[in-house]
């Protein structure tokens, strides 16, 4: 069957403090040919950041757990192999898997969806993509539109998924948490705000899907057929990031905005360390600089 009626028909169906822990992490095989995976997927003790919100991912890439009595929701899944380490993270801080309702995607790449269909398989949760992405996730391998299609290996497919559209709103108990689409980086990326408490206090969390300009090779984002909105559809994401309510962020990709300085900051500082409004400005600020860059090196070649 073309790979174009697939994705057709899949879209149509989707729309009816822990070493001791990560030690006992069972082994997943690492992702074949992918130079950088076991550097992303290296062991990372989980941590509160502030309120009801954890970091529960590995190394390099960021799952995100927000809790409540209710159940919890779990943001990106990273690699298969990030699997068992993201379950051991959430039993090392007193959680369970299986009290995860709902488990949120920021764009369908292996790094950030390939541990999605065995975290869905162990929590029963149910699997919110944007409808772009939630192809991606049916079939475990990105489309021709995406700027790495062909460049990155196959993953395990995600069954049960709702679709993810921009604005909307997902809930599980009292947390609430509202979809942004910010494509470029991927055409069906998503990014993720909700509000964490601590006491009286409460302040805007922001997950902040990828958003550099990268691709195969041969690709071009000025010059693209299979995704000829790709500059316009990133210039429009960062105007949509810098201008959302951003007291804490937290990119999919951790270094992308400096969780772990503020992670070591915060021994002194505890959870201010992790507060500052000007991140989303400055994650954004990165991005452009990326794009325009990449843009001059399409005008030379």
């Amino acid at each position: 069957m073309p790979p174009t009626l697939t994705r057709a028909l899949a879209l149509a169906l989707l729309a009816g403090h822990g070493s001791l822990a990560l030690a006992q992490a069972p082994v997943t095989p690492p992702t074949p040919g992918c130079d950088v995976c076991a550097t992303w997927n290296a062991d990372q003790v989980p941590f509160r950041i502030f309120g009801n919100t954890y970091y529960v991912g590995v190394k390099g890439l960021s799952s995100v757990l927000v809790t409540s009595p209710q159940g919890h929701v779990l943001i990106d899944g990273g690699l298969p192999e990030s699997a068992p380490k993201i379950i051991a993270n959430i039993g090392t801080l007193g959680f369970r898997i299986e009290d995860v309702k709902l488990i949120l995607n920021s764009h369908g790449h292996i790094d950030h969806a390939g541990g999605l269909a065995e975290l869905q398989r162990r929590s029963n949760a149910l699997v919110a993509a944007s409808p772009s992405a939630a192809l991606d996730l049916a079939s475990g391998e990105v489309g021709p539109d995406d700027p790495q299609y062909h460049a990155l290996p196959k993953y395990p497919p995600v069954k049960d998924m709702r679709l993810a559209r921009d604005g909307g709103r997902f809930n599980v108990g009292p947390v609430n948490l509202t979809a942004h689409a910010t494509p470029g980086h991927t055409p069906g990326g998503l990014s993720w705000t909700w509000q964490s408490c601590d006491g009286p206090r409460c302040l805007n969390m922001v997950y902040a899907d990828s958003l550099n300009a990268v691709s195969r090779p041969g690709f071009k984002f000025s010059a693209s057929s299979e995704y000829p909105n790709a500059v316009d559809d990133l210039r429009h994401s960062f105007e949509r990031l810098e201008k959302l309510p951003c007291d804490v962020l937290i990119s999919a990709h951790p270094e992308a905005s400096q969780l772990f300085e503020r992670l070591e900051a915060s021994a002194t500082a505890g959870s201010e360390a992790f507060i500052d409004p000007q991140a989303c400005r400055a994650y954004v600020a990165a991005a452009r600089t990326v794009l325009e860059s990449r843009l001059e090196q399409e005008k030379q070649e």
